[in-house]
C-alpha cells in the first residue's frame, strides 16, 4: 500500500464515520421538530425532566443537533461541529440515560459516549481531506490543539448547561 493509497483510505473512512455520525445527529434533530409530538411535545418532555423552560431547551437540541449533523456530515467547521456533539450527549446522558446504567437496551447513556466520543475525536482531528474544510483551506484552523481547545469549550458547555438549568423533579416518597 502506498502513502497516497493509505491517506485516500483514512479520508474514506473518515468521511464515512462524519456522515453516519452526522446525518444519525441531523435526523435526531429533525425528529424533534416534525415527529410524534413535535417540537411542542419535546418541550413537555424536557419540562417534565427538569430542563427548564422546557420550549428553550427543546429549541435549541433539535437546531444544534441538525446543525451540528449536517456540519459535521459536510466536514465544516468540524471542530465546532465535535463540540457541540459533546455538549449534547453530556446533556442527554446525564439528564435522560444515567440512572439507566451504561446499556443502551435499557435506555443507558452507551449510544451518548459514542457520539460524543465520535464528535471529540472528528473535532481533534479535523476532518481531513474529503470535507469542507480541507476545501476552504481550514483544516489547520479546526484541527489540532485548536480542536482540542474547541471541543473542551463543548464539555464545558455541557456541564454549564447542566449546572444553570438543570432542576430534576423531587422524587416521590
Amino acid at each position: 500500500m502506498t502513502a497516497s493509497t493509505s491517506i485516500h483510505a483514512v479520508d474514506a473512512g473518515l468521511l464515512l464515520l462524519r456522515g453516519v455520525a452526522g446525518l444519525t445527529m441531523a435526523a435526531h434533530g429533525y425528529q424533534k421538530f416534525f415527529s410524534g409530538g413535535r417540537l411542542a411535545g419535546t418541550a413537555r418532555w424536557f419540562d417534565s425532566m427538569g430542563m427548564r423552560p422546557g420550549r428553550l431547551h427543546a429549541l435549541a437540541a433539535a437546531t444544534t443537533e441538525v446543525v451540528a449533523g449536517v456540519l459535521l456530515a459536510l466536514g465544516l467547521f468540524t471542530s465546532l461541529a465535535g463540540a457541540a456533539f459533546v455538549a449534547l450527549m453530556l446533556v442527554a446522558g446525564w439528564t435522560v440515560h444515567r440512572a439507566n446504567g451504561f446499556f443502551s437496551v435499557k435506555s443507558g447513556w452507551e449510544y451518548n459516549l459514542i457520539l460524543a466520543t465520535t464528535g471529540a475525536t472528528l473535532g481533534i482531528t479535523g476532518a481531513r481531506g474529503w470535507s469542507l474544510d480541507a476545501a476552504l483551506d481550514l483544516d489547520s484552523v479546526f484541527s489540532g490543539t485548536t480542536g482540542l481547545a474547541i471541543v473542551g469549550g463543548g464539555l464545558l458547555a455541557g456541564i454549564a448547561q447542566l449546572v444553570v438549568f438543570f432542576r430534576p423533579p423531587a422524587e416521590a416518597p
